[in-house]
């Protein structure tokens, strides 16, 4: 980000708002120990109260400090159902035949939904809710349950408010995962987050950066691009002579893409950037009430947060005599899908917006790269079952370990979904080799990306959302896309190579390799080497 104040994935704005969520999570701690002893079930019980979301948050908490993880599968019935009643009370469930395993995660792409046994199991378990639901709502239907469609994966997003709803589906041999869709612990992020308004995390500062100067933060080079400070450090200037990300294809799933500003439009095609294409796309879906156009996909494609423009620019910005911040992969085409209005994922609209984008990538046969610099604290089935699809399909897919203020990037480790197996975790350091102040580490780190200097703070630059002249943005967010235009580099200049193989050259060129680091994985990519 331009600034270490901006509010990214998790933090707070004191230390002293920290220290409470701490002590409550150390008051609470027996949630995470003995969940079904303090919300009082098993869990083929049904709830009988709903917790509060501090102590929700707190057990969450609990479970991150301890574990560095929190799935909802392994909570108790209670705890999963007051998020549930805390949140928008649309639960997640993963179905799947009653013979097939519950782990699908090498066979869900090939999964059809309109085999019979598929639409048996689904259908099996709508009637079965809905029959519980009218219980106490007589005049629902099918039809009012069904939050979102869903054409690809096994997935059912109900809207239930009966708590028998959610222990049949908890117990039932036809569920992989049943949680609630748009649930994450308030408390340890900003705390004057009106819960009735959307969080601007990591929104609001993608301006044009007063101040820059050449040398310093960036040197001009033909035909008349800004080339950020940070490129020669992974050798990106030398790696040009060879690569310049013709004939790949990346995508940014993150906020979309400002109309208002003509290097990622008009203009991407332009100076030593030419035979590319940019494409925008929308997988968020509508807020409102049921009956009014929710569940429906937005229509608007543009960033109203700033932060998917960013990621774009520092991707696939074009070379030109315009006098921008030139991208990495400066001849990439780019798709900029919008999938969710900030880079928290805290709203089952922006968990389905996520989750249909990374189908969308597995399905869009020229996507070669995904790079998403968004996340959460808690699990998630869905956007699992989306990763492990767009994966199978061939897709090589970064995404941000995670970026906070002081106070909290250095207690928690990586984040969700840059954990996966599936996903390769992308960091960023400073330019003396340690950890960016706001910037997550841990061990599912994959590789790191220079995007801080330790003298004044000054983050890479980017494209603003408007205008020419640069603006500046740090994080793990930044790492993520250099990282995947460092992955275009190299496909471009090897187009027959393997995602597995692409991979491996860019292991085999940073600076950690062949040992592994705790904290920063492979290191630095040495993109000059890599496209050797």
């Amino acid at each position: 980000m331009s600034n270490q104040r901006r509010i990214l994935f998790y933090c707070t704005k004191n230390f002293a708002t920290m220290k409470k969520l701490v002590a409550a999570a150390c008051c609470l701690l027996l949630l995470t120990a003995c969940q079904k002893s303090v919300d009082g079930l098993t869990d083929d019980q049904e709830p009988q109260t709903t917790l509060s979301r501090q102590s929700i948050d707190a057990a969450i908490l609990s479970s991150l400090s301890g574990t560095g993880r929190f799935n909802w599968s392994q909570a108790s019935t209670g705890i999963v159902w007051s998020a549930l009643e805390q949140s928008d009370h649309i639960v997640s469930v993963g179905y799947k035949p009653a013979a097939l395993p519950t782990d699908l995660s090498n066979s869900i792409h090939q999964i059809d939904l309109a085999a019979p046994e598929w639409q048996q199991a689904r259908q099996t378990l709508l009637t079965q809710v809905l029959t519980l639901e009218q219980a106490t709502n007589p005049a629902l239907t099918a039809a009012d349950l069904v939050a979102y469609d869903e054409a690809h994966l096994p997935v059912l997003d109900l809207v239930v408010r009966n708590p028998a709803s959610l222990t049949l589906l908890r117990n039932s041999n036809l569920v992989r995962y049943a949680e609630p869709m748009g649930y994450e612990p308030q408390g340890i992020l900003a705390p004057a987050k009106n819960p009735a308004k959307k969080s601007s995390s990591g929104c609001g500062s993608n301006n044009a950066e007063a101040g820059l100067s050449e040398p310093a933060d960036f040197v001009t080079v033909a035909p008349g691009s800004k080339q950020s400070w940070n490129y020669a450090y992974h050798n990106i200037p030398a790696a040009w002579a060879k690569a310049s990300g013709s004939g790949r294809r990346i995508m940014i799933i993150d906020t979309g893409l400002s109309p208002d500003q003509p290097l990622l439009g008009s203009s991407f095609n332009n100076g030593l950037s030419s035979g590319r294409t940019v494409e925008r796309r929308v997988t968020l879906r509508k807020n409102g009430f049921l009956g009014f156009g929710y569940g429906d996909v937005e229509s608007s494609t543009s960033d109203g947060c700033g932060h998917g423009t960013s990621m774009a620019g520092a991707a696939t910005a074009p070379r030109n005599n315009l006098g921008g911040a030139v991208g990495v992969a400066y001849n990439s085409s780019l798709l900029a899908v919008r999938a969710g209005v900030d880079v928290l994922i805290d709203e089952s609209r922006e968990t389905k917006g996520v989750a249909d984008a990374f189908v969308l990538a597995g399905n869009t046969a020229n996507v070669n790269i995904v790079s998403m610099s968004m996340g959460r604290l808690t699990s998630s089935g869905q956007i699992s079952d989306a990763v492990n699809y767009a994966y199978n399909k061939g897709k090589l897919i970064f995404c941000a370990a995670g970026t906070s203020v002081d106070v909290t990037a250095g207690w928690y480790g990586v984040i969700f979904p840059a954990y996966l197996t599936n996903v390769n975790a992308v960091t960023g350091i400073k330019d003396n080799g340690t950890r960016c102040d706001a910037c997550h580490q841990g061990s599912e780190v994959d590789f790191v990306v220079v995007m801080e200097k330790s003298s004044n703070g000054r983050k890479p630059l980017t494209t603003a959302q408007s205008g020419l002249a640069p603006a500046t943005v740090g994080g793990s967010s930044v790492s993520t896309a250099t990282t995947s235009a460092i992955a275009a580099l190299v496909w471009s200049r090897f187009p027959s190579l393997t995602r597995e193989q692409v991979l491996t050259k860019m292991v085999q060129s940073s600076n950690y390799f062949p040992t592994r680091n705790g904290n920063f994985g492979w290191g630095k990519v040495n993109a000059d080497a890599a496209t050797n």
